[in-house]
């Protein structure tokens, strides 16, 4: 009887919880997506479901239930160390041609992931199906063709704040004047110059975007129209397939960022990637943070720039500044550095998470990368931000700007105005006190999430599509947005309104003209 009982709970509990199948396209060469990328995986894998992982940095152990498709080249067409360096930066080398070559290099990468031969094999096979498609957006659109040939739900993946692009995509373009752009350098509140620069950038954004549409267009047409015909569907047109995301999961947070309008479609779960438990910290570590009596300062400028390409002159005054301090400093650096002082310990790849939820860590130095600056905010450690390109220096300036960071600029003084910084940040309670404050409000959620993700995934899913959060503006075209079809109807009629005053008027003359004569 018991036996029978427990096969009777085995089923039914196999009823209600469905496994379902995933495709997660994750294809940006970058160890901070990779982790992202990684971390869709682990949590959709723990929920029970089925997971095709495209991806630029590979898992280094695949669990069951994870079939993965390795694009190893994407490095290749899309070199990150060598398009961004430390000479590059210190030599302001960094234009606007680099933006549309940037788009430029994220167009020619999507391509080969879309042509890649076990790419076009998957998209081909009938057999192969897919619940949703789970896509990184990474200044391209062109991977929402996964979702037409596959005939399933699209889940946007965003791994920046909410910005125009993404927006755009389900429901419209945030007003610039008070929403920054995912590269802007400055936070709002903008004085007017600001304003005028948030405006003109989001308009160059769209221009580029707009400028490489005819080869996005074959590149859609050619990736996709083969697979789909081949499943023996037509394949709908590219605004049709990229505006039908069912949801997007962003990476982000209002404790953390702005509290920007966003749609019912858009659902924060900045901090996903960080693991419920963390992993215990080497022993060796572990000794150096147990042992650091006066606190542990720890610095990395993240996973593309080198510590080591920073000029001479930088990397010694930095080594003086440390060796000064009565703290422990924990550096991430890629070389080992002669008469290295006492309190200085160097690592190639550090255990970021284990490191920051030590209670020894007083102080993180970072380059302000969106996971790092979301791990302090998780563990509770203040910033001091050291922002090198991209959306860094907004990263910093809003951890400033929310009295959690202080910002250094990157230049030959940038060791003495550190020396400052520290003292400043470690002489002041009201650093730690406001990142304890922030950090409850980060960690007050419904849910954690991890989870929270994960039952999104599910819902879009279980709702065919989630038809329910969709934005009405994506049914809006931009002139009734901007009601200019009422100020056409309104410039008609007082067109035809002083036109037949100026008749009556003249008719009125005439009469008179006529009765005097």
């Amino acid at each position: 009887m018991w036996a029978l009982k427990t096969f009777i709970w085995i089923v039914l509990a196999g009823c209600l919880c469905d496994a379902y199948k995933l495709l997660l396209v994750f294809t940006f060469p970058g160890k901070s997506h990779g982790i992202l990328g990684e971390a869709y995986v682990r949590n959709l894998i723990k929920a029970g479901h089925e997971v095709t992982y495209l991806t630029a940095s590979p898992l280094n152990t695949i669990p069951p239930g994870v079939r993965q498709i390795y694009m190893k080249d994407n490095i290749k067409v899309y070199p990150t160390e060598s398009f961004v360096n430390i000479e590059n930066i210190m030599n302001n080398a960094l234009t606007l041609n680099d933006a549309f070559r940037h788009f430029a290099m994220v167009l020619t990468m999507v391509n080969h992931t879309i042509t890649h031969e076990e790419v076009q094999r998957l998209m081909m096979d009938p057999n192969e199906r897919f619940d949703a498609v789970i896509a990184e957006w990474m200044f391209s659109d062109l991977v929402c063709g996964f979702a037409a040939v596959f005939q399933c739900p699209l889940i946007w993946s965003s791994s920046m704040d909410p910005h125009n692009l993404v927006l755009a995509l389900i429901d419209e373009d945030p007003n610039p004047a008070y929403t920054p752009d995912n590269m802007s350098p400055v936070y709002p509140p903008f004085n007017f110059i600001e304003r005028t620069i948030s405006l003109l950038a989001s308009g160059l954004m769209n221009y580029i975007i707009w400028n490489q549409r005819a080869t996005e267009l074959e590149v859609f047409t050619n990736g996709f129209g083969p697979a789909a015909a081949k499943r023996g569907h037509v394949l709908p047109s590219y605004d049709e397939v990229k505006y039908n995301g069912s949801l997007m999961l962003g990476n982000s947070h209002a404790s953390s960022g702005l509290a920007v309008r966003l749609p019912q479609s858009y659902k924060p779960i900045g901090g996903y990637h960080i693991e419920d438990t963390v992993e215990p910290l080497p022993k060796e570590w572990q000794k150096i943070m147990d042992e650091a009596e006066n606190g542990v300062i720890y610095f990395s400028m993240g996973s593309i720039l080198k510590s080591r390409e920073f000029p001479e002159q930088i990397k010694n005054g930095l080594l003086k500044v440390f060796r000064g301090l009565k703290q422990t400093v924990i550096w991430k650096f890629e070389d080992a550095i002669p008469d290295l002082p006492n309190n200085v310990h160097l690592v190639d790849w550090a255990p970021q998470q284990g490191i920051l939820a030590h209670p020894n860590c007083i102080l993180f130095i970072t380059h302000g990368g969106l996971l790092s600056t979301t791990e302090a905010l998780h563990f509770g450690v203040p910033l001091i931000g050291i922002p090198m390109f991209a959306d860094q220096f907004n990263n910093v300036n809003k951890a400033v700007s929310k009295g959690i960071a202080l910002h250094v600029k990157f230049n030959y003084d940038t060791p003495q105005n550190l020396k400052v910084a520290i003292e400043e940040m470690l002489g002041n309670q009201k650093y730690r006190e406001k990142i304890n404050e922030l950090s409850f409000a980060y960690h007050h959620r419904p849910a954690p999430p991890s989870a929270e993700f994960v039952h999104w995934v599910e819902h879009v899913i279980a709702t065919r599509g989630a038809p329910h959060l969709r934005s009405p503006a994506l049914r809006v075209p931009i002139y009734q947005k901007m009601y200019l079809d009422l100020a056409a109807v309104v410039v008609v009629l007082v067109a035809v309104l002083v036109k037949g005053v100026k008749w009556m008027f003249a008719s009125k003359k005439e009469d008179f003209s006529k009765k005097n004569r």
